[in-house]
């Protein structure tokens, strides 16, 4: 078997004003970081419409496509833009979420890494927010159960800003177990860990300013592993966050790279025993672009190791 990268130079076409911390550079220091590592690359397709009409209201969409300009930037909320190239970028980045299911559930790839922008775990079915336009994972996830057939899809999400569109898109469906670690407080403020949504399908795990790796290993080994062997999933899909990284500028956590490295170790050893070693992952945040590049590296290495 072997590791698919799903990506498209499109996901560079969405370009945010200059000084924005979500810039074209995420994308090329992660790609640049993974060119040493045997990896089977794909071209993400454009997502069809009826894919983002599973977690997304279809007015809400034909919003999305009649803000984006055809030239120059539009201001969406106070930190979410769109340029002439971000409408198309947000079609590959969903799509790429897709086809990585496809993929990877059709046995071409035992695993799967979308390398994409923009990100999608803060878009939430109405609200686009915190540089997210789609729910990418969330649309994953839901492609899954409905198209595959799938009846339990376990979503792990360690970006270090708290995962409330995804929650907000899939936690009335109890096929679903969405877990969210993050820094709390810090922005969007959700997260409460006593919001175990719907169907007690949600956990949310908030780490105070200054947490470091250690308290990552020992929370995650205590509270989320065994919540994803109760649940048995059948596909672990990944939003792959790595600005709770000690280098990112945009929040107080402590973990290392081999942080990163290990926790996705754990998820395929979950994976092999559930769900066939199963795993997609999709990037999400990071934003010192060395520590990104360096952190997403040590991700996949691990499930290029694993998915041989």
């Amino acid at each position: 078997m072997t590791t698919a990268l799903i990506t498209h130079p499109d996901c560079l076409g969405h370009v945010n004003p200059n000084g924005h911390p979500e810039q074209v550079a995420r994308l090329d220091f992660v790609l640049n970081a993974l060119e040493g590592i045997p990896l089977t690359k794909m071209l993400a397709p454009l997502a069809a419409e009826s894919d983002l009409l599973l977690v997304h209201p279809k007015p809400y969409v034909d919003r999305i496509k009649a803000k984006a300009p055809e030239q120059g930037i539009v201001q969406l909320d106070e930190d979410t833009w769109m340029s002439k190239g971000s409408l198309a970028a947000a079609y590959r980045a969903a799509g790429a979420a897709v086809r990585a299911v496809d993929v990877v559930l059709g046995g071409e790839a035992q695993n799967a890494f979308a390398a994409i922008r923009p990100p999608g775990h803060h878009a939430e079915k109405t609200t686009q927010m915190g540089f997210c336009l789609f729910g990418n994972v969330a649309i994953a996830a839901k492609y899954a159960l409905e198209h595959h057939g799938l009846k339990r899809v376990a979503i792990v999400d360690f970006d270090v800003h708290h995962g409330n569109g995804t929650q907000d898109l899939l936690q009335e469906d109890e096929r679903v177990l969405f877990i969210s670690s993050h820094q709390r407080p810090l922005w969007p403020g959700s997260g409460d860990p006593e919001d175990t949504g719907e169907f007690d399908n949600v956990i949310n795990i908030g780490f105070p300013p200054g947490s470091d790796g250690n308290l990552f290993r020992k929370v995650y080994e205590r509270d989320v592993f065994p919540r994803i062997e109760a649940f048995k999933p059948e596909l672990i899909l990944v939003s792959a966050g790595f600005d709770a990284h000690r280098a990112d500028p945009l929040a107080q956590l402590e973990f290392e790279t081999e942080d990163f490295a290990w926790v996705t170790g754990r998820i395929c050893d979950l994976a092999d025993k559930h769900c066939q070693g199963r795993v997609v992952s999709a990037l999400e945040g990071g934003y010192d672009l060395e520590a990104l590049a360096e952190s997403a590296a040590a991700h996949v290495r691990i499930l290029e190791e694993r998915g041989r």
